[in-house]
């Protein structure tokens, strides 16, 4: 059950000076401050978060990346879930169509990558859009991704989060890359979401192989804007933030889904806006 800290007034946590803002910190003292920063930009103890991350944002960071996931966990305590993108769609294609559990590369930024490959960590089996993730959800959430055949079907975690009334929370990349709102999208089926099914090959963590059967995100034409998603949401729902010298903004999933779907049915292009070429993305 999660636990809400006392929030910052309004949507917007008071203001930091960047300047000198890490110097001198060590790599313990920087996990307790995101661990605090977190807490005051809203995230709650206990909580399952998913985190689209620019690493960079934070500044320097003694320990790297590691130090920066030590203090989510430490934010979301033995009873939280910490999730990170581990999509691969750059590299796992109809020309590459091999997905492997351990081997595959996340193309969702140094963080992801980095929370990939640390011990512990678990990946849900999906060719495209697969997750990672640790805490005490984790398996819960990402045990049954191989049974979709689209990349955030039923089974995604980025679906089961609106049911944990999950958080989804963005880390000086603004609200743009926002994954989640694809597993809104697959329920209304606008015309420029899907391409056309792939057979896969998912090569699983014990060395034995799956097939897989998948259709891709195929966005002919538009370019993805859910950034438009913060228009439709205040808070508590939205908060602004700040972690270390990193803007972030958490959403809450129900409400977010809830004003999604709402704006997809009155306009199925509304999270999109026209571009001069093909996209093929996740």
């Amino acid at each position: 059950m999660a636990t809400e800290p006392v929030p910052p007034q309004g949507s917007h946590a008071p203001t930091l000076r960047p300047d000198a803002r890490n110097a001198g910190m060590t790599p313990e003292k920087a996990v307790e401050q995101i661990a605090s920063d977190l807490h005051a930009a809203g995230l709650p103890r206990g909580a399952a978060v998913v985190v689209h991350s620019s690493l960079k944002s934070l500044g320097p960071v003694p320990g790297g990346p590691e130090t920066a996931i030590r203090g989510f966990l430490q934010a979301l305590g033995p009873d939280g879930t910490l999730l990170l993108p581990g999509l691969s769609y750059e590299t796992v294609n109809a020309d590459n169509p091999v997905f492997d559990v351990v081997r595959t590369p996340s193309c969702s930024g140094a963080l992801a990558e980095y929370f990939r490959k640390r011990p512990g960590t678990l990946r849900s089996i999906n060719p495209t859009h697969s997750v990672c993730a640790v805490g005490a959800k984790a398996a819960r959430l990402l045990g049954e991704h191989q049974l979709d055949d689209t990349p955030c079907g039923a089974h995604s975690p980025f679906r089961l989060l609106r049911e944990e009334d999950g958080y989804v929370l963005f880390l000086g990349c603004g609200t743009r890359p926002n994954t989640s709102m694809h597993a809104t999208e697959e329920l209304i089926m606008p015309p420029y979401l899907f391409g056309g099914m792939v057979t896969y090959t998912a090569i699983l963590s014990d060395g034995k192989q799956m097939r897989l059967l998948c259709r891709r995100h195929r966005f002919a034409g538009f370019g993805q804007r859910y950034d438009r998603i913060e228009a439709l949401l205040k808070a508590p729902d939205l908060r602004i933030g700040k972690v270390l010298l990193a803007t972030v903004h958490l959403l809450r999933c129900r409400p977010m889904w809830e004003r999604a779907l709402e704006a997809l049915r009155r306009d199925p292009l509304h999270f999109v806006e026209r571009v001069g070429k093909t996209l093929d993305d996740g």
